[in-house]
């Protein structure tokens, strides 16, 4: 009884195949309102072939995030309204340019444009598809360069600009374009760092949960920030640059930095001493406690910093502070992190008002591990040991498994159609938690990417 139901399957498919090949002829420019059919090309078990070294889970995880983000851009087709989460009503929670996520959503088109490009796939329209819609994404967002009263320009445009940058090589003017663009945004970002201080600024004002006014807060998230000037410092030849995300990853390893490596989420500093007042969280459970995002920012930071510098300082923070996280008593099984390390553990008392009733399952932030698995990837080639490289690597296998489940995957169509479920905004603040979030996909793309390139034996970077 095989034979029939093999033929009719062999029938289906190559059916299937025609049609294909019918659309690719008559079809001579892909609109947003074609994006799902054209998208169905990527199911092809032949692109599984020629991608030997990517595992099942990884691939189903890409497969799943082209569907997604199809569907996307059908709805959304107005890129100064940009898809970042769900609100507490279920719908899609939109943001304009200047939210300090808005580079993420065409951060993630230029990540799929990527992984079509190199993995197997022979229809150029399709790869000329995604890179239209990134570019359409990433233009929307060419104001921020200019952007001066806030730290997060180097979210907003090294995940955008800075992605696209890398991929347009052959397209001369947008290549130019988006280099002074990032340029000028390095020069804003740059305008916030004091040496008295020796740190960008992150807020120009905020109150901690206690009442105390923050003047000069610098928060961990501040070190993502630095590869825009690291970059900027290589391709103009300005040094400042360089020198500025240096001085403030020293200051912060200096003053947020706990003996065992956990981090505070913010120090407040004196702007004309650089004396420390305030050493607080914003986001996380309590002063002292260790936000699981934070702790995946400084991770990466550092880890980036090394990249960046050579600097044996960095490698060696950045070591201990992914050896804080694999080895943290609550850290569940799976390696995706609660939203904070010390949740309901005693001797932690939030300045918020918190109810432990509300929360019955302390929330996981799929964010948080998304991050840390990337920069877990690229530490494992800086580790001089073996066993520590084994580890890193296979940690950060174990989250990209977590994540690519269904646990934190969702099903095709649903999710306001992100991928990963089961992220955390704020809850001190009550925004945006048990819910998706783009940068979490954004991330978890980039650990996919990582991956693939360190299981075909080839560099992470290009030097």
């Amino acid at each position: 009884m095989k034979t029939p139901i093999l033929f009719l399957h062999f029938s289906i498919v190559l059916v299937q195949l025609l049609l294909l090949l019918l659309y690719a002829a008559t079809t001579t420019f892909a609109t947003a309102e074609n994006l799902t059919n054209q998208n169905n090309t990527l199911m092809n078990p032949t692109i599984r072939e020629n991608n030997p070294s990517l595992g099942v889970v990884h691939q189903e995880s890409f497969i799943l995030a082209l569907e997604q983000y199809s569907r996307a851009m059908e709805i959304n087709q107005n890129p100064r309204q940009i898809p970042r989460s769900t609100n507490p009503d279920g719908s899609l929670k939109r943001v304009g340019p200047k939210s300090w996520t808005s580079g993420f959503f065409a951060g993630v088109l230029w990540q799929l444009h990527d992984y079509v490009a190199t993995a197997g796939q022979q229809d150029e329209q399709e790869q000329e598809m995604w890179k239209t819609q990134a570019i359409k994404w990433t233009q929307a967002l060419e104001e921020i360069q200019y952007v001066a009263n806030h730290h997060d320009v180097g979210f907003m445009l090294f995940c955008s600009y800075g992605k696209g940058w890398k991929q347009l090589a052959t397209n001369t003017s947008l290549h130019d374009n988006y280099k002074q663009v990032l340029l000028n945004g390095a020069k804003s970002l740059s305008t916030r760092f004091d040496p008295r201080v020796g740190c960008i600024q992150s807020w120009n004002h905020q109150k901690a949960w206690d009442g105390t006014e923050w003047f000069y807060p610098v928060i961990i998230d501040n070190m993502m920030n630095l590869e825009l000037l690291f970059w900027a410092s290589k391709e103009s030849g300005n040094q400042t640059y360089r020198d500025i995300a240096i001085q403030h990853a020293r200051t912060t390893m200096k003053h947020h930095y706990r003996p065992d490596s956990s981090s505070y989420h913010v120090v407040d500093y004196d702007s004309v001493t650089g004396a420390v007042l305030d050493k607080a969280t914003y986001q996380g459970f309590a002063d002292e406690s260790s936000w699981a995002r934070g702790q995946a920012w400084g991770l990466y930071g550092y880890t980036m910093s090394y990249r960046e510098t050579g600097l044996e300082e960095f490698r060696t923070i950045a070591l201990d502070i992914a050896d804080y996280m694999i080895s943290a008593p609550t850290m569940p099984e799976d390696g995706v992190p609660l939203w904070d390390y010390h949740v309901n553990q005693p001797g932690y008392t939030p300045d918020w008002d918190y109810n432990a009733s509300a929360f019955p399952i302390i929330p996981r932030d799929t964010s948080a591990a998304a991050v840390t698995a990337s920069a877990l990837l690229e530490l494992s080639t800086y580790s001089s040991s073996i066993t520590d490289r084994e580890t890193y690597r296979d940690y950060a296998d174990k989250i990209i498994q977590s994540l690519a489940s269904p646990k934190y995957s969702t099903k095709a169509g649903e999710n306001n159609h992100f991928v990963l479920m089961h992220s955390v905004g704020s809850i001190p603040h009550g925004t945006e938690i048990d819910v998706p979030l783009v940068y979490a996909d954004y991330y978890f793309l980039e650990a996919l990417l990582r991956k693939q390139k360190l299981d075909q034996g080839m560099p992470l970077f290009n030097t």
